[in-house]
């Protein structure tokens, strides 16, 4: 197929949680034969923080303005089979409408950041790249977030066709490597500050940190203020580069993975970076929501805290104990969460989808000779 896509950033994984992830799955796709567009706006935020700047298995166009560009998007849907819109496109409207005009096998919108697209929904905002008329014409709507917010996109969007498309690890980038001493611990953890997770942080590794002298925490991630009243064994590095992030990974034998407070309320959330790590080896320390356990068995291929003292626990435990939960973590990542196996299922999905009225109606139009 050819397959034409409008997102926010591929170019540039800095503060983009979409890069690391389309990227694996167009690399999937691309392997499978299929020919990759990418319509990505060229901004100031991103442009000077580009770690891959062109992609061997898609073509990037990168555009100043929609209406530059809008001709030569045109001109690579028409002779498309597949369209999709993700969230937070800059141009989402105008490309979702310009996606749904053209004459498509399929259109698509995937929501990569789903808990927060319902959670502006539900404060009556305005959420800039969905359609004023909702997500029903599509053909097939995906979620990155499974439970309930699959209900409420088809309750407050109209979306008619609702699956899942959770996130994955791209086995090509995310593998065990040599430990770093730059980055060695007994706890890390990789993420940007964010409000609703710094209380999470706070009763899993910096309140371990102040208890745990002997031990070593690193944090890596932009934005924390207040470092000043962190204990001395934890180091920070205010940027972690993509390539970095194996070594960051394989340099401790436990990494903490925090969901969003709107992520964990909605449930069935995995975050691309909960695959990443364990696809490295590392033993996985998360915080509960609900329908974790479909993806990593607790207390098997992955460990739970819900309190400093179950922190404390973990980082504690025999370092061999810790190695098996990550071999088992690292075995399950790569059998079940791989981009080869998203890339298989939205194929599987598209195949399944009820034919579109007008195929129907062309067909019928022709088995009458007209």
């Amino acid at each position: 197929m050819k397959i034409v896509i409008f997102g926010l950033s591929v170019t540039s994984a800095w503060g983009n949680g979409h890069a690391t992830l389309l990227r694996g799955l167009f690399r999937a796709l691309h392997n499978k034969g299929h020919q990759i567009h990418f319509f990505e706006r060229d901004t100031p935020y991103y442009a000077p923080h580009r770690d891959a700047p062109t992609l061997p298995y898609a073509h990037v166009h990168l555009y100043d303005d929609w209406q530059e560009i809008k001709a030569e998007a045109a001109t690579e849907l028409k002779d498309a089979d597949l369209g999709i819109v993700t969230s937070y496109c800059p141009d989402g409207v105008a490309a979702c409408n310009l996606v749904l005009n053209s004459n498509l096998w399929r259109s698509v919108f995937y929501d990569m950041d789903t808990p927060v697209t319902l959670s502006r929904l539900e404060k009556g905002e305005t959420v800039e790249y969905l359609p004023p008329n909702g997500l029903g014409e599509f053909d097939l709507v995906l979620s990155y977030t499974g439970g309930r917010a699959l209900d409420q996109l088809r309750e407050k969007l109209g979306a008619q066709q609702v699956e899942t498309l959770y996130g994955w690890v791209d086995p090509v980038i995310h593998h065990q490597v040599d430990p770093s001493p730059k980055f060695q611990s007994n706890l890390s953890y990789l993420g940007t500050y964010a409000a609703d997770r710094q209380a999470t942080l706070e009763q899993l590794l910096i309140s371990p940190a102040r208890a745990l002298r002997n031990r070593q925490f690193v944090i890596g991630g932009a934005m924390y203020a207040n470092r000043e009243s962190w204990p001395g064994n934890i180091r920070f590095f205010d940027h972690v580069a993509p390539p970095e992030h194996c070594a960051f990974y394989s340099s401790s034998p436990l990494t903490l993975n925090i969901t969003r407070g709107s992520m964990a309320a909605m449930g069935y959330c995995p975050s691309g970076r909960l695959f990443e790590a364990a696809a490295c080896g590392t033993a996985v320390l998360s915080d509960w929501w609900e329908g974790l356990d479909i993806f990593f068995e607790p207390g098997e291929e992955i460990l739970i805290a819900q309190s400093t003292a179950e922190a404390i626990d973990a980082v504690s435990r025999d370092s061999q104990a810790l190695r098996r939960i990550g071999k088992r973590a690292k075995e399950k990542a790569l059998d079940c969460h791989a981009a080869e196996n998203r890339a298989q299922r939205l194929l599987s999905l598209l195949e399944g989808l009820p034919q579109q009225t007008s195929n129907t109606t062309d067909a019928m139009l022709q088995e009458s000779g007209v």
